[in-house]
């Protein structure tokens, strides 16, 4: 299958420069290919994943792509979907961001083999580029007329732009041009936002390299989960890929709470199932959707590619335990994780009476409800029913020496921290 057909099955493709000569060429030949990211923090999120997991089918079907990291256009600040000017970041933390974007790319994508995925940096071309020839060589090919004609110019000129946001289409352009030149680049892909910018690229290329050369532009759609809010956005924010920002466990759980509406669009955008298993997968979502197979499989197959066959073992856990209630099988940086977002209480080490300990932390309002509660069996500690109303609370009890877990009824679990 030609890799622009999985693409379209796949619903993966918005716009194109050419559909036509795109297709014909990579049926051709294998072709290089980019996409960028610019490095205004020092972590992706999932929506950054969605182009780059194209890249990835790209060279899984023969091409060979390349990972732009934007060193220089991070400096100054993509316009696109903002109504404000970013702050400009030191380019000490540019850096440090650039550092950490590329560690994390190379865990994600680098795999050894002739159609390797290649890393660039921007800054590499682009701070050896001085004021004088910016202009004559670059910012003479660029009308004012068309710039302000692109979307994500136009949609800021009420507001005000700067001159500095205003440029970064001709800085992507140079990227594009440069890749092109020096790569053997013939298309560049990103989100629907950025085919303003891909199209200037295109422009400059032929007025260089002359109206002949084969350049494309592809872009994706925009994702909107089923509710038309934004994909990728929780109660707590961004869903990240670095696991210190969102924990293995609450990676798997966003993807195993995907709405039935969406779970086969996220199949289709975000694995490397074919498209027999996506297809059996909804015909589950319509038929058995109480199963919610396909969410634990998007779930597994997500939690596998960003975080490892051994993150995603202990995300599937933690969310066995809390179903369970057998919380004594998790280790305690296990608690950490799946316990993250519970009530939690802080308690010292010192041995206390579990009706006074329950009391002083705030779980029972009173003596006389935590005794009635125990008597009724309605408190666990650590997934075991505490009867004892003598029972002394020491850190012996406490998983790893540092957590205990209290469950009051069905539900209400609370997190007490050992100090």
């Amino acid at each position: 299958m030609n890799i622009i057909d999985e693409l379209e099955w796949r619903g993966a493709i918005n716009q194109q420069t050419d559909a036509e000569g795109l297709r014909e060429l990579t049926e051709q030949k294998s072709i290089s290919l980019y996409c960028g990211v610019d490095p205004t923090g020092d972590s992706m999120h999932i929506g950054h994943l969605i182009p780059f997991i194209m890249l990835k089918r790209f060279q899984l079907a023969g091409h060979r792509p390349v990972i732009l990291i934007g060193g220089a256009t991070g400096t100054i600040g993509d316009p696109s979907g903002r109504q404000s000017e970013r702050s400009l970041q030191t380019l000490e933390q540019v850096q440090a961001n650039v550092d950490a974007l590329t560690a994390q790319m190379k865990k994600l994508f680098i795999t050894e083999g002739d159609n390797q995925i290649r890393l660039v940096n921007n800054y590499d071309w682009t701070h050896k580029i001085n004021v004088i020839e910016f202009l004559r060589d670059y910012g003479k090919n660029f009308s004012i007329n068309a710039m302000l004609a692109k979307d994500v110019v136009a949609s800021r000129l009420d507001s005000g732009i700067s001159f500095t946001e205003f440029s970064y289409q001709i800085l992507q352009s140079l990227d594009y041009l440069h890749l092109y030149k020096h790569e053997d680049v013939q298309l560049q892909i990103g989100g629907s936002d950025q085919w303003g910018n891909i199209t200037s690229g295109l422009d400059l290329i032929r007025k260089k390299e002359g109206p002949e050369a084969k350049a494309f532009g592809l872009t994706i759609p925009l994702m909107l989960k089923a509710d038309g809010t934004k994909f990728g956005k929780t109660a707590g924010g961004a869903v990240w890929l670095d696991p210190n920002k969102t924990t293995p466990f609450e990676f798997y759980q966003f993807w195993a709470n995907t709405d039935d509406r969406d779970v086969v669009k996220y199949l289709n955008y975000f694995t490397f199932l074919s498209k027999e298993q996506i297809e059996e997968l909804a015909e589950k979502v319509q038929t058995e959707p109480h199963k919610r197979e396909a969410q634990k499989m998007l779930a597994e197959e997500m939690t596998r590619f960003v975080h490892g066959e051994e993150l995603l073992e202990q995300a599937k856990r933690i969310t066995a335990a809390l179903f369970t209630g057998d919380i004594k099988s998790l280790t305690a940086d296990e608690i950490e994780q799946g316990f993250k977002e519970m009530p939690t209480y802080e308690a010292t080490k010192e041995a206390k009476n579990i009706v006074d300990w329950l009391v002083e932390l705030g779980i029972e309002p009173s003596k006389r409800q935590a005794r009635e509660d125990i008597t009724k069996g309605a408190i666990s500690m650590n997934g075991e029913k505490v009867s004892d109303l003598e029972l002394e609370v020491t850190a012996d009890l406490a998983i790893g020496g540092r957590f205990i877990i209290i469950r009051k009824g069905k539900k209400n679990y609370s997190l007490v921290k050992l100090s």
